[in-house]
């Protein structure tokens, strides 16, 4: 296994060659491995994110990238949550992810992408989840709370997030998909379940707390496939969690969500970022904590010029 230890970013290293004029270190560090589900013969690369100070049992969270992403993505969240005194474990799938878009030529990319969307991709996704999740908890070293854990994901990732959080579709096989070790899940612009028959009926099956993320243009436009912003409302509707958040931010973009710095708006760029890795980790200190969600009536004061709608506390 091969393994790699980044402590510092490269301009906080350059600072802290200077000696007397050296900047501190930030309060998170992330580590990278290359895991391998021999089971499967997939690779599983994942980047994990976590105090650089550990004060008792951490909890985690499971990220999933979108298509086409990475483990390196959506940093900007990564490393909010390792501040806030969370780990989270990045998975990249190697079949949805960065490949898609330099595999071949550019007039295959279509056919990719649709691969990339397929029902076997879909369960890998999930199921190179639960691989990372029994790796990752198998090393004492990270100081892991097993009992304080919870899922997130943007766009494909936030499906396959549903799928282990319990949403109730048909399998291929007899693999469960629904983990049991996992506490809330965080939805950031999850599409519609498309191809699953009974798509409500799956949705109310998700019964864990849930914090569901989007903006007026959240439009997701791909070579064969569209959805609009008004699916993750009918999505945060249809979910059975009794305990449900709902933030909509005006303008934004679909990939206002990840490490892309101009999309949605130069200026509301960074403070849907902001609000957002403020919001998720609020979020998850009450539901994986004492269940006090006050603190995000403060969050809502702070950023209400950004938001089209909230539901939730205050």
């Amino acid at each position: 296994m091969k393994r790699r230890l980044f402590l510092l970013s490269g301009a906080a290293a350059t600072l802290c060659a200077r000696g007397d004029d050296a900047a501190p270190p930030p309060p998170w560090l992330h580590e990278e491995w290359e895991w391998q589900d021999e089971a499967r013969e997939r690779a599983v690369p994942v980047r994990i994110y976590r105090p650089r100070e550990v004060q008792g049992p951490l909890p985690l969270v499971l990220f999933s990238h979108g298509i086409g992403g990475s483990r390196r993505g959506y940093s900007y969240l990564g490393q909010h949550l390792a501040a806030q005194g969370f780990a989270s474990l990045h998975v990249q799938h190697v079949g949805s992810d960065r490949a898609l878009w330099g595999a071949g030529s550019p007039f295959g990319l279509i056919g990719r992408l649709q691969a990339a969307a397929a029902p076997s991709e879909a369960l890998n996704r999930v199921r190179d989840l639960r691989f990372a999740l029994d790796r990752v908890l198998a090393q004492p070293s990270l100081a892991l709370d097993a009992g304080r854990i919870a899922v997130a994901g943007h766009s494909y990732g936030a499906n396959t997030s549903l799928l282990l959080a319990g949403a109730a579709v048909p399998q291929a096989d007899e693999l469960a998909l629904a983990d049991p070790r996992i506490r809330a899940a965080v939805l950031i612009s999850s599409p519609p379940l498309h191809g699953v028959p009974e798509p409500e009926r799956a949705l109310a099956a998700v019964r864990l707390p849930s914090l569901h993320i989007t903006a007026t243009a959240d439009d997701i436009v791909i070579p064969g496939y569209r959805s609009g912003a008004h699916e993750r409302i009918a999505l945060f509707e249809a979910i059975g969690s009794p305990l449900k958040s709902l933030a909509v931010f005006e303008g934004g973009s679909h990939s206002v969500f990840t490490d892309r710095a101009n999309t949605g708006g130069v200026v509301a760029n960074p403070r849907i970022k902001q609000a957002t890795k403020e919001l998720v980790a609020g979020f998850l200190q009450g539901v994986l904590g004492d269940g006090d969600l006050s603190q995000l009536s403060p969050w809502r004061q702070r950023h209400q010029e950004l938001l089209a709608r909230w539901v939730g506390p205050g």
